[in-house]
């Protein structure tokens, strides 16, 4: 996660590095061929050209990404926060199109703010963390950490999952990039400004010695986010300057150095309208052997949006990004790989909770409570924490928006609500607002709510005020939320509702959805049910669906 994620002016690298770096800073590559691109991955089945893509590739919020290929299969982890199950494991075949196919942190036992219980882990939990895969054991490893306090690792036998915690390591290792070296020795690169590269004990478990490898000078300014890549013999970590640039440095004596250091991009015009400069991501290569690089693109109110882009690599075996008219380009012919085994599963359309577990597209806000919770036939929210602040809430289920806008689409059976119950579907953020029903008095009401806010310190500065509201009967009601995400400025969510599931009826004014970066986490649907006076109610949700115009 970027520590600063604000605009930094343009700078040239002018100076050597300093510290425990030998060896000259360099200019930004020049444009090049593939002369001294890495040697092609072992040849498998047929390949075929895919057709050309647009960037975005996912037009959800993705952050920190790191992204690996075994097989003909590509993976990708990214940041979730105070989300949970944290760090979703993304998969594809081409590189373009993606699915969520599951999530290694199961949940987040860090402590009891992840609970909501006394504390809260807004803006905390999942950062830039790491996503590899170990031959020799043919096993998959996630490694991150967590309150800057100690690092944790979990494996799994499948992407998929199940996975399950490996070790805890006293080394808070601040956005780590696992690199499983040819001689299967696993090292962590990792640092903010200072970067260092540590050596685990070959079960994993343990931390065997740590380096620091890298200052970077001060003409630069803070570099994170580590990659760690060995091609070709060298040895490669790849880090962003928030929010503007990438860097990568190269050692061909090992993985604890010297390296040396040059500038991919910076200032970079990106492919998203109104977004940022693409940064903070990494490097694969395809069956073929050829390289992508697939980043990410501030895209506030929707969050950090992954975006893709060839790279070719110099003589002497630095990587170049390949740019349209000077640009991240809005387009690229698509990758060659092998025939897909299988369609991907969305991540728009209908969702009627029909097993006992939820799909990976859904994360909780911080961890539920499992006992007021469940799924089959449709999805059951029973109130778990008794308050009048959403932010406080447990069990608040939510689901990235897609872009450019989209709309949620919820149908909730509202009878076994009690008094004092509020339940809804939200757009939420550190700004939100919401549809729903709240019931006083034994009668239930349709109401939106506007106002619920947060400060800085993510401690909740408004409860929300009712903006407009209806009467209801009967006991259902069609709720729907429309969220326009294009960068660049604050943009309208709307909300409606329908008592037939077909005619749809504005209720309140549009709510400005804030793009300020410092939350990191863009805008979500989320189904909710808590109450304010006792526990005790539920409601039903038999579909979700999100659709798009």
């Amino acid at each position: 996660m970027s520590c600063s994620d604000q605009h930094l002016g343009r700078r040239r690298v002018l100076a050597a590095a300093t510290g425990l770096v030998t060896g000259a800073v360099l200019p930004p590559a020049p444009a090049a061929g593939t002369a001294g691109a890495p040697a092609p991955a072992a040849p498998g089945t047929a390949l075929a050209p895919t057709a050309a893509y647009t960037n975005p590739v996912i037009w959800q919020d993705f952050a920190d990404i790191d992204v690996i290929r075994v097989g003909s299969t590509y993976y990708a982890s990214a940041s979730t926060m105070h989300y949970s199950p944290g760090a979703p494991v993304l998969r594809s075949h081409d590189l373009v199109n993606w699915e969520i196919a599951g999530h290694s942190v199961p949940v987040l036992d860090f402590g009891a703010k992840y609970d909501l219980n006394g504390g809260r882990g807004y803006v905390r939990g999942i950062w830039a963390s790491s996503l590899a895969y170990r031959p020799s054991n043919r096993t998959f490893y996630w490694l991150g950490q967590i309150d800057f306090a100690r690092t944790y690792v979990y494996t799994a036998t499948a992407a998929e999952g199940p996975w399950s915690r490996l070790t805890t390591i006293s080394t808070p290792y601040y956005d780590a990039g696992l690199l499983v070296d040819s001689d299967d020795t696993l090292y962590v690169a990792y640092g903010n400004a200072t970067i260092s590269v540590a050596q685990l004990s070959p079960d994993g478990r343990n931390q065997v010695r740590t380096q620091q490898v890298f200052t970077a000078p001060s003409s630069v300014g803070t570099l994170e986010g580590s990659r760690f890549y060995k091609i070709n013999g060298q040895y490669y970590i790849f880090l962003t300057r928030p929010a503007n640039g990438q860097y990568i440095l190269k050692s061909s004596s090992g993985p604890f150095g010297p390296y040396t250091m040059r500038q991919v991009l910076l200032d970079l015009r990106g492919p998203i309208a109104g977004g940022g400069v693409p940064h903070q991501g990494g490097l694969v290569q395809t069956q073929g052997g050829a390289w992508y690089y697939m980043a990410f693109v501030d895209a506030y109110p929707g969050g950090r949006v992954p975006v893709l882009a060839p790279v070719t690599w110099t003589s002497d075996g630095w990587p170049v990004v390949q740019l349209v008219d000077g640009a991240w380009g809005a387009s690229y012919p698509g990758p060659a790989v092998s025939a897909a085994p299988r369609p991907i599963t969305p991540m728009t359309g209908v969702d009627t909770f029909e097993g006992p577990a939820l799909t990976p597209r859904w994360e909780w806000n911080h961890n539920p409570d499992n006992t007021k919770w469940s799924a089959g036939g449709g999805l059951t929210l029973r109130t778990a924490t008794v308050t009048g602040d959403l932010y406080a809430a447990r069990n608040t289920l939510t689901h990235r928006v897609q872009g450019p806008t989209s709309t949620a689409t919820v149908q909730l059976d509202f009878s076994a609500m009690r008094d004092g119950d509020r339940a809804g579907l939200a757009l939420l953020r550190d700004s939100s607002a919401w549809i729903g029903v709240r019931r006083d008095g034994g009668v239930p009401r349709l109401v939106m709510v506007n106002g619920l806010t947060m400060d800085g310190n993510w401690n909740t500065t408004g409860t929300g005020t009712e903006a407009a509201s209806a009467p209801l009967s009967g006991s259902r009601v069609w709720l729907r939320a429309t969220a326009d995400i294009r960068p660049g400025a604050a943009r309208p969510g709307t909300f409606s509702y329908s008592t037939d599931g077909t005619n749809f009826i504005r209720l309140g004014p549009a709510f400005a959805m804030g793009n300020d970066w410092r939350f990191f986490m863009g805008y979500r649907f989320a189904l909710f049910n808590h109450a304010t006076q006792a526990l005790g109610g539920a409601v039903r949700v038999p579909r979700f669906e999100l659709s798009t115009p």
